[in-house]
C-alpha cells in the first residue's frame, strides 16, 4: 500500500515538473516572438538591404564609433539572444512529445542546441565591439592596420550574409523542420500547426542558403524569408497556445 502510494506521488510530482516545463516553454516563446517583432521594425527601419551593410572592418569600426547598437544589430546580436532564449521553447517541445515519438524530438532537440552553439560560438558581434574601441583608443597607425586586418577576419568568419555563419542559422532551420514533423507524426499538436512549421522552415532554409552563397540575389532572397519569417511566427504562436493548454490540462486528460 505504502509503495503504491509513493509511486502516485512519484507520478503526481513527475506531471507537474513537466506542467512546468510547458508554462516555461510558452512564456520564453512570447519573450522571443516580442524580440522578433522587435527585429522586424528595426530591420523594417534600416531599409533590410543586405548590400547596404558596411562591407569592410573599417566601415563597421566606424558605425559602432557612431553607435554600438547599430553596430551590434547589424552583427546578429539579436538573433543570438532570441536563439538562446527559444532553447527552453524546444526541451517543452521535447517534453510534449516524450510519450509519443521520444526519438525524433529529442533529435529535434539536440540539432537546436548544436545549432545554437555553432552561431553563438561564430557571432561576431562583441568581439567586433572591442576591435572598434580598440581602433579608436590608438593614434598609431600600425595598430589601427592590425586591429582592421583582425576586423577583416573577423567578418569574413561571421558577418551577416556570410559563409562563416551558414551552419548557426541553417542547423537550427533543420531543426524546426524535424520539430514540425515530429508534431505532425505525434498527433499533440494540430496539422495546421506542424504544416505551418514544415512550410515555414522550407522557405528559411532556401533563404538561408540563397544569401549566404548566392550573387546579387538578395531580392529573390527576401521573397522566401518574408512569407518563411510569418509562417514560422504563426507557428511559434500556435505551439504556444497548445504548450499553456498542456500545462493546465489535468492527469486524465493528459492520458487521453
Amino acid at each position: 500500500m505504502n509503495q503504491t502510494l509513493d509511486e502516485f506521488f512519484q507520478i503526481k510530482n513527475s506531471e507537474k515538473q513537466w506542467k512546468s516545463i510547458y508554462t516555461l516553454g510558452g512564456i520564453v516563446t512570447i519573450i522571443a516572438l516580442t524580440g522578433i517583432l522587435l527585429d522586424i521594425i528595426i530591420g523594417s527601419v534600416n531599409g533590410g538591404n543586405l548590400a547596404a551593410l558596411p562591407q569592410t572592418a573599417i566601415d563597421r569600426f566606424a558605425q559602432f564609433h557612431a553607435g554600438k547598437f547599430q553596430g551590434l544589430y547589424n552583427l546578429d546580436l539579436m538573433n543570438i539572444i532570441i536563439q538562446v532564449v527559444l532553447i527552453p521553447t524546444y526541451f517543452a517541445l521535447y517534453a510534449a512529445h516524450r510519450n509519443v515519438n521520444n526519438a525524433y524530438g529529442m533529435l529535434a532537440l539536440l540539432v537546436f542546441l548544436f545549432g545554437s552553439v555553432i552561431m553563438v560560438a561564430n557571432n561576431t558581434a562583441l568581439p567586433m565591439l572591442e576591435l572598434s574601441n580598440k581602433y579608436y583608443s590608438t593614434t598609431i597607425e600600425s595598430q589601427k592596420a592590425f586591429y582592421a586586418a583582425a576586423g577583416e577576419s573577423m567578418l569574413a568568419m561571421g558577418a551577416h550574409g556570410s559563409p562563416g555563419i551558414f551552419l548557426g542559422f541553417f542547423i537550427p532551420n533543420i531543426a524546426n523542420l524535424i520539430m514540425s514533423i515530429v508534431m505532425l507524426k505525434g498527433k499533440v499538436f494540430s496539422k495546421i500547426n506542424s504544416w505551418v512549421g514544415i512550410i515555414g522552415s522550407v522557405l528559411m532554409l532556401l533563404y538561408v542558403i540563397l544569401v549566404n552563397f548566392g550573387s546579387e540575389i538578395e531580392k529573390m532572397a527576401t521573397a522566401f524569408a518574408m512569407p518563411g519569417g510569418f509562417l514560422l511566427m504563426a507557428w511559434m504562436i500556435m505551439f504556444t497556445i497548445k504548450l499553456f493548454k498542456l500545462s493546465s490540462v489535468n492527469s486524465k486528460e493528459a492520458s487521453v
